[in-house]
This record gives structure tokens, C-alpha cells and sequence, in this order.
């Protein structure tokens, strides 16, 4: 293999492995958001039920449709976010097998080692 074949190809993956990595830190955002509204959801189920706030069919259906809506997001942000690691560590792999191909040498030194 062309060494500076595999120097790009290293880069690239580095390049993937950052964006995979950003994906996954909007992943972590989401599933956040997503507990905050069904936690928001329920406390208003909880609240009404105990009288503490007046029962409107409105709110109702807001705090319903927070619960709802965060448990969908949940489920399919989990998803994503395990596909996603799953593609980050096989990128790490990927580099990982390329950088122990290339035969590096130390700086200043024409003999060549294996590191």
C-alpha cells in the first residue's frame, strides 16, 4: 500500500470519526429533551391530579402529547444513536488497522522500525 495512499485514507476516517462523533453529542442533546418533556408531561398529569392545577382539556392534551412525543423521540434517538456509535468504533477500527499497516520511521533516522 502507497503510504501516502494511507495517509489520506486516515484522514478521511479521522474526518468521519468527527463528524460521527458530533452525531452522536446532538444524539445525547436530543435524548435530554426528550426526558425534560416527558418529565414536563408528567409532573402536569401529577399536578392535576392533585388538584395543584386546575384540569384544562388544552393542557391535557399538550402534557399528553409531550409524554408521547418524548417517548417516540427517545426510542428513535436511541436507535440512531446506537447505529451511529456502532459506524464511529468501526471507523476507529478501520484507522486503527490502517495506521498499524503503514511502516513508520522516527524523525531524522533513515533506518526504517516497526512500531
Amino acid at each position: 500500500m502507497d503510504e501516502g495512499d494511507a495517509h489520506d485514507q486516515v484522514t478521511r476516517l479521522e474526518d468521519r470519526i468527527e463528524a460521527l462523533g458530533e452525531s452522536i453529542e446532538r444524539c445525547r442533546k436530543i435524548a435530554v429533551g426528550a426526558k425534560l418533556s416527558v418529565a414536563a408531561g408528567t409532573l402536569w398529569f401529577l399536578a392535576a391530579l392533585l388538584w395543584i392545577v386546575p384540569f384544562d382539556a388544552t393542557a391535557f392534551v399538550a402534557a399528553l402529547t409531550a409524554v408521547l412525543g418524548g417517548v417516540v423521540l427517545l426510542g428513535s434517538n436511541a436507535t440512531t444513536w446506537a447505529q451511529t456509535e456502532a459506524e464511529c468504533h468501526a471507523a476507529e477500527t478501520a484507522r486503527a488497522e490502517l495506521i498499524g499497516r503503514i511502516e513508520l520511521r522516527v524523525v531524522g533516522d533513515d533506518t526504517r522500525t516497526i512500531h
